[in-house]
């Protein structure tokens, strides 16, 4: 179990800080107990589904929850906190929970349309009055703890499953690949609902470091923490890495920062390396399906999102089915221990498994293979867009578009057309001219690569992951190009300084 090593790490050092947050510090004696008390408490109930909704801000009563019902042997399901009423309902439909474990604050606001709903303050006192078991229960580490959400091609959503021993096998890659020990301090400055940061504060208690949460990100709080305290190791996500580029400062101690979640751009990872002289930069390729699939630590080939992992093989494949040659691009498949059971599509469905009968799963990305091994992402297949008989990547093209100087932002989407099928449509925030984009983009791609059209904005939409909401963009502009009748009437507050297609 993701939870077992606890108890050892009591014995061996109980005053330890396991957690230190902004509410205070908790050694490994009291995490240990706490977690043992709450998995006793899962454990009294009486339950169909043995599904908890987590619905709690950033601090110890998330992880608490969240391994305790681990340790019980049920399913943890994280929501987020910036969801509105019809997105939470959807995804609870979908998990159907046993109870949702909220706040008084947060109980007013979306989340008191479910019946099962209890309160964090409520249950806090009665996990204090239960008897800790002595030893956590000896469970099968096949068995499921971990209930995400994606969006399928139609965006409604759909639960992927994980289990206990998907995420252990994952802790080893945070020990051999990154190197993370149990002295070191790692600083979680991102929400817990987010699979990363999640995973960045459980594998560290999982191999005995002491783990910072931040209630809130911001730039200020992460620079007080690092400090402050013997910060060693930050997981981020790229769009922290731009926010913390807009402050003035250097950090000298030695570092450690975990970015997934998009790849950082070369200015960006260039400016990084100044701001932090003695870092140690990894990236990482995954998903929540796949946990950890490849890494890079090294700017030999930037744009490369490496090699991968130790228990990890990658297979490149034609569309049909042949095993692609070097270099050339085809649906990115992986097998490993860490891959997970399966999605949920339906109320009240089983996990259906994607792999195939030799255990390969793709999440349908696109990509190669260099002659070195390492490993290239072209795009996500369902972002591909076809242009006359040729498939374009968006995200070849933003590759492109974000290393111009003046460009904040950049997403690339397919709009349909009817001489060529779909044609690709630059969306930009900076403040950069479309002829100087066109001329970049003719220097760096293919001519047929280059945007055949242009819009810009003062702010790119994004997802509560941190990523350019693809999705939302292209809808805005097929609705704005419906809607217009002539260019004075193609206006949208997001969109500026646009042009009608031609």
């Amino acid at each position: 179990m993701i939870t077992s090593p606890y108890s050892k790490h009591a014995k061996l050092f109980p005053n330890k800080a396991a957690l230190i947050t902004k509410d205070g510090v908790l050694t490994y004696r009291e995490w240990d107990k706490a977690v043992r008390k709450t998995a006793t408490w899962f454990q009294a109930m009486d339950s169909h589904h043995k599904t908890v909704g987590i619905h709690l801000p950033n601090g110890i009563p998330f992880l608490q929850v969240f391994a305790g019902a681990a340790a019980a042997g049920w399913k943890a399901v994280p929501l987020d906190l910036k969801w509105k009423k019809e997105e939470l309902q959807k995804r609870i439909e979908l998990a159907q929970p046993d109870v949702i474990i909220t706040t008084t604050n947060l109980f007013s606001k979306e989340i008191g349309f479910n019946q099962n709903v209890w309160i964090w303050e409520e249950c806090k006192e009665k996990i204090a009055e239960m008897p800790p078991k002595k030893n956590f229960p000896d469970l099968d580490d096949s068995l499921p703890f971990y209930l995400g959400f994606t969006s399928g091609s139609t965006g409604s959503p759909k639960a992927f499953i994980r289990s206990h021993l998907s995420w252990i096998e994952s802790f080893v890659c945070t020990r051999r690949e990154f190197g993370i020990k149990e002295n070191d301090h790692v600083l979680i400055p991102g929400p817990l609902f987010h699979s990363h940061s999640l995973f960045g504060a459980m594998s560290t208690l999982f191999i005995g470091g002491t783990v910072y949460v931040l209630d809130k990100f911001s730039p200020e709080k992460m620079f007080s923490v690092i400090r402050d305290h013997p910060v060693s190791v930050v997981y981020i996500v790229p769009t922290m890495a731009e926010a913390l580029l807009k402050k003035n400062t250097s950090v000298k101690q030695p570092l450690k920062l975990i970015s997934s979640g998009a790849k950082l751009e070369v200015h960006t990872r260039n400016r990084i390396r100044s701001m932090f002289p003695n870092l140690t930069l990894f990236e990482f390729y995954g998903a929540g399906e796949l946990s950890f699939v490849s890494f890079s630590n090294n700017e030999r080939k930037p744009d490369s999102v490496g090699r991968p992992f130790h228990n990890v093989k990658v297979q490149i494949r034609r569309h049909n089915g042949e095993i692609a040659g070097v270099g050339e691009i085809g649906k990115i498949y992986v097998r490993s221990p860490m891959t997970f059971i399966g999605y949920i599509t339906e109320p009240g469905g089983y996990a259906k498994s994607i792999a195939d009968e030799q255990g390969w799963v793709t999440v349908n990305d696109m990509g190669w293979i260099d002659e070195e091994g390492y490993l290239y992402v072209a795009g996500r297949e369902n972002n591909m867009i076809l242009y006359g008989g040729i498939n374009l990547f968006p995200e070849e093209i933003e590759a492109v578009l974000s290393k111009h100087p003046k460009v904040e932002k950049a997403a690339v989407v397919g709009l349909s057309d009817p001489y060529w099928g779909q044609i690709a449509v630059g969306i930009i925030q900076g403040d950069v001219s479309e002829l100087e984009l066109k001329r970049y983009c003719k220097t760096h791609l293919a001519s047929y690569k280059v945007p055949r059209k242009w819009y810009f904005t003062e702010e790119m939409p994004m997802t509560t992951s941190g990523k350019i909401a693809r999705g939302e963009l292209l809808r805005l502009l097929e609705k704005r190009l419906v809607n217009a009748t002539s260019i004075n009437d193609c206006k949208h507050p997001m969109i500026e300084r646009d042009e009608l297609p031609r």
